[in-house]
């Protein structure tokens, strides 16, 4: 049985959609070519959702002495900041099933970061966040949010598709009601996922996990939810990729004939030294763990992703 796609936002200029204050589009080859292979992408464009047309006057990030407000370029009287933010809170009522969002950069209303802002006389100011992104953010902080220009970027590429097929499963666990033992399995099972990013953060979830009967299970949840996520959401060094790939190595310590142990060592360093991909050592891995299989680390999410999150981090 073939599994259901997981759900991203995306905004709809980025798939082609001719929703621009111009009457143009963004379209983004990776977003609108690779990712909607492979996901059930949402087209939303939060301008047009309340109410502005195409094409439309331009907006743009206005400080002011009530803060940051989302104004007309010419038209100074509009304002449609609550609007975005009221379109934001709309979405994740209404849209909970998404498991990521992508969004345009550089937009006043779509752009995480670094968007300019200008005074009120029209002068750039700094930099600042889209009404609409903000209120996703705020309202969704553990949804893996990335910009269609960071997608661009190997790592932050990598980091994001492995973050959204995380929270799917994070979110799977809860629906199906995350007892104190599927809890303990969960974290288990992300072992050394967790490690290859943050060392620390791992064992402050082992913490929770071990003092899962002196919190209350909604608390616990919440807790351990945000950590696991902000966890992931540090990228992994190719240091931390190499101390868990020479762990996993020791599960096969006793098991494998020494030529078979130098090439899995050679693979390792190789990858150390930036001279093979990671894939190579975890390859490598999987095979000699299929011939003298081990439990424990034949579940580990970091061997065993998501055959269609493995698909995705190989094009990475």
């Amino acid at each position: 049985m073939t599994e259901p796609r997981l759900r991203l936002g995306v905004s709809a200029c980025l798939l082609g959609e001719r929703v621009r204050y111009d009457g143009g589009h963004k379209r983004d080859g990776f977003v609108a070519d690779v990712l909607a292979e492979h996901f059930e992408l949402v087209p939303m464009c939060p301008e047009v959702a309340i109410g502005l047309g195409v094409p439309r006057a331009p907006i743009r990030l206005v400080q002011t002495a009530a803060g940051v407000r989302v104004r007309g370029v010419r038209d100074v009287e509009l304002d449609v900041t609550d609007a975005l933010d009221a379109e934001a809170a709309r979405v994740c009522r209404q849209l909970a099933g998404l498991c990521g969002y992508v969004l345009k950069k550089n937009s006043p209303s779509c752009g995480m970061a670094r968007v300019k802002t200008y005074t009120e006389s029209g002068q750039e100011h700094g930099r600042g966040s889209g009404a609409f992104a903000a209120g996703l953010m705020a309202r969704a902080p553990l949804l893996p949010v990335e910009e269609e220009g960071r997608l661009r970027d190997p790592v932050l590429r990598e980091n994001f598709i492995e973050r959204v097929f995380a929270y799917a499963r994070w979110q799977a666990l809860l629906a199906a009601g995350a007892s104190g033992a599927a809890l303990v399995d969960f974290h288990g099972r992300h072992k050394y996922q967790l490690l290859a990013h943050n060392q620390a953060a791992y064992r402050r979830l082992g913490r929770l996990v071990a003092g899962a009967g002196r919190q209350p299970p909604a608390g616990l949840l919440a807790d351990y939810g945000a950590q696991f996520m902000a966890a992931l959401g540090r990228h992994a060094s190719v240091g931390g990729h190499v101390n868990v790939l020479q762990h996993l190595a020791g599960y096969l310590k006793d098991r494998l004939d020494d030529v078979d142990r130098a090439e899995l060592h050679e693979a390792i360093d190789a990858y150390r030294q930036r001279r093979a991909p990671r894939l190579v050592p975890v390859t490598l891995l999987r095979h000699h763990l299929r011939r003298a299989p081990h439990p424990w680390a034949a579940a580990q999410t970091y061997l065993n992703p998501d055959p269609r999150e493995q698909v995705l981090l190989n094009h990475v």
